[in-house]
């Protein structure tokens, strides 16, 4: 352990401070409880480590279940989102289709919890993603704790995304994005699995709503770019907790010198 602080400049040491305090100042028994405990959001890497080409992880997707049965991501080399629902992780690929994954796939960067609703919003009128997330703004008993988010039902229709695999020297991500597929997937039954994050966690994760998309039939989906509802029903699950692990790799450690 001490080899590979060694390796971290400044800048990491300060951001492992800060985990620190966030995971264990909510336990006085440490991490033993946070694993246990439903209300922790568990999160793999940092969206600023992703954002300069950090596509190489080592957490396997069996590790990455045992933090939680719902959640969203994407697997090393950039190949496809990540799609956790129910317990079970789907990778969609370039191509829209949703594939079911293996324990031993890794992920660079991943968020997922054990979803217990603690707020249910029937949204019976068609909304667009924006207008249904003010919605669910409005309902929030506050802007400053994390929240897990699956909305369920019947669509109009869902604009996706995937991204082809990338391969080394990785580009940044917004080079990656530039290659992007999109998929429209019309009068479609399936759920928005997402998050929504406080504005001061900007460099951990993304502030605001992160939705990804799966169908009901577990056959499509992806990282959603736009969407209209017909009939649906927003579960809010609440979280003070968040759990980040840094990746011990390398290309981590490089990338922030």
């Amino acid at each position: 352990m001490n080899g590979a602080l060694d390796k971290l400049s400044s800048r990491v040491v300060s951001l492992v401070i800060v985990i620190i305090s966030v995971c264990y100042g909510c336990s006085s028994d440490g991490e033993k409880n946070i694993h246990r405990d439903k209300d922790t959001i568990f999160q793999a890497s940092t969206i600023t480590a992703l954002s300069e080409g950090g596509f190489e992880g080592n957490l396997s997707v069996g590790e990455l279940k045992k933090n939680g049965d719902f959640g969203l991501g994407t697997f090393n080399k950039l190949d496809g989102e990540m799609v956790e629902l129910d317990g079970k992780v789907y990778q969609i690929r370039d191509d829209g289709i949703a594939y079911p994954v293996k324990d031993t796939m890794k992920t660079p960067f991943s968020v997922v919890t054990y979803f217990d609703t603690d707020r249910r919003i029937n949204v019976r009128s068609p909304l667009d993603c924006d207008t249904l997330e003010k919605v669910i703004d409005k309902f929030l008993p506050t802007k400053n704790i994390f929240y897990a988010i699956k909305v369920s039902g019947l669509f109009e229709n869902v604009k996706a995304r995937s991204i082809s695999e990338q391969h080394e020297p990785f580009p940044s991500l917004v080079q990656a994005l530039n290659g992007e597929t999109s998929f429209e997937l019309r009068s479609v039954k399936g759920t928005l699995v997402g998050f929504r994050f406080p504005s001061y966690i900007n460099g951990l994760n993304v502030p605001g709503y992160h939705f990804h998309f799966i169908t009901d039939d577990r056959k499509a989906g992806g990282h959603v770019l736009e969407c209209k509802t017909q009939d649906v029903k927003a579960d809010v699950d609440y979280s003070s907790q968040l759990n980040i692990k840094l990746p011990d790799t390398q290309g981590f450690y490089k990338f922030v010198q």
